[in-house]
C-alpha cells in the first residue's frame, strides 16, 4: 500500500508534504502534473474496477493507494498547454487525465485529503456561510447581488462594508469606497458584508488536529499588506478556546474536508466570526511564521497517513458521524 500525492512540485504545500514523507521513508508515489502529456490513465470497468496510471512508461495501480493528498491545478493551463486550442490533441489529453483522476479521487475507498466533490463547495461562498452558521459561528450581514440599488441600501444600513468575490476565485478583500462605481456590480454578482472589527485568526484543521495562528495586521486583507502599503503581518501560534476548536472541527466535518483553512475574526467583545473555509489551504506561509507542524500533520505522524482506526474520533469525522 502507498500514499499518493498529485500536483506540482513547485507548489509549496505539496513540496512540504512530499519532503516530510520522504524524510520518513514513507511509501509515497508523487504524480507530477508537469508530466501530464506523458501520463495515461486506464480504467477497467469490469467486475472489480481498476485504475492504472502510466507515466513515461512506468505503471502504477491506484488500487494500491490507501491515502492521498491532492492539490491539482488545471493541467490545461500549464505552460505549453494553455496557449493551445481546445481542439488540439494535447489539450484534450490533459483535460481527460484530470477528469479521470478527479473521478477516481471522489470514488476511491482511500483516505483522501481532500475529495474534489467536497472542495467544490468553495465555488459558492453563500453555500459555505450556511455551514459556517450551522457550526455555531457568527456570520456578518451579507448581501450577494448584481443590483446597484440593493448595494447602496446595504451600505446605508451598515456603513462600513467590505466587498469580495462570491466564488472560489481568489480576490482581494477591501472596504467599499465612496469613489466606487456601484453600477459595475450589474456585470457580475458580488458579495458585500458588514465589516467586523477585531483580530484575524487563521485556523488549519487536519483530521482532528487544530492549528490556530493570530494575525496582527492593520490591513483589510493581510495577505496583501505589503502591496497595500501596510507593515508585514505578525503571526503568532495560539490555543483556541475549546468550544471554538470544536466548532472548527464540526465545520470541517460538515463540509467533508479532512484538511481545511478557516478564516476567523475575534471581536473586542470576544465573539467569533467566520468568513470562509479554504478546501486547499496554502498552509506553508503560516507554518513558516509560527513553526506549527502542519505539513507533518497532513503527511501523517510517522508517515502513517491513511484512514484512522475504526471507532477513533478521526474515523468518526471521516465517516460523517
Amino acid at each position: 500500500m502507498s500514499i499518493l500525492l498529485w500536483g506540482l512540485i513547485r507548489d509549496q504545500p505539496m513540496s512540504a508534504v512530499l519532503t516530510h514523507l520522504r524524510r520518513l521513508d514513507a511509501p509515497v508515489h508523487f504524480l507530477d502534473q508537469r508530466q501530464v502529456l506523458e501520463t495515461t490513465v486506464e480504467v477497467d470497468g469490469g467486475r472489480t474496477s481498476r485504475t492504472v496510471v502510466t507515466v513515461a512508461g512506468e505503471t502504477f495501480d491506484l488500487g494500491r493507494v490507501h491515502a492521498a493528498y491532492l492539490r491539482p491545478h488545471d493541467s490545461t493551463q500549464l505552460p505549453g498547454l494553455r496557449a493551445r486550442a481546445h481542439s488540439s490533441p494535447e489539450w484534450r489529453h490533459a483535460a481527460e487525465v484530470d477528469q479521470v483522476l478527479n473521478a477516481w479521487s471522489d470514488r476511491t475507498a482511500a483516505y483522501v485529503l481532500n475529495r474534489p466533490e467536497a472542495a467544490a463547495g468553495n465555488a459558492s461562498k453563500p453555500f459555505q456561510l450556511r455551514a459556517i452558521a450551522g457550526a455555531g459561528f457568527f456570520v456578518p450581514p451579507t448581501l450577494v447581488t448584481n443590483d446597484p440599488d440593493q448595494v447602496a441600501e446595504f451600505i446605508r444600513m451598515h456603513g462600513d462594508v467590505i466587498v469580495k468575490s462570491v466564488s472560489g476565485v481568489r480576490s482581494r478583500v477591501r472596504r467599499v469606497r465612496s469613489t466606487d462605481k456601484l453600477a459595475d456590480v450589474a456585470a457580475c454578482p458580488t458579495q458585500f458584508q458588514r465589516r467586523v472589527p477585531g483580530t484575524d485568526v487563521r485556523v488549519h484543521v487536519v483530521g482532528v488536529e487544530v492549528f490556530a495562528a493570530e494575525v496582527d495586521s492593520d490591513a483589510d486583507d493581510y495577505r496583501y499588506a505589503r502591496a497595500l502599503g501596510h507593515r508585514d503581518p505578525v503571526l503568532t501560534a495560539i490555543d483556541l478556546p475549546p468550544e471554538v476548536s470544536v466548532r472548527c472541527l464540526d465545520l470541517a466535518r460538515r463540509l467533508g474536508l479532512p484538511v481545511a483553512g478557516i478564516d476567523l475574526r475575534r471581536t473586542p467583545d470576544g465573539e467569533w466570526y467566520c468568513f470562509e473555509v479554504n478546501p486547499s489551504p496554502g498552509f506553508t506561509y503560516y507554518e513558516s511564521k509560527t513553526g506549527q507542524p502542519i505539513a507533518a500533520a497532513v503527511g501523517g505522524r510517522g508517515g502513517e497517513s491513511g484512514p484512522p482506526p475504526p471507532g477513533s474520533p478521526a474515523h468518526r469525522m471521516e465517516a460523517g458521524f
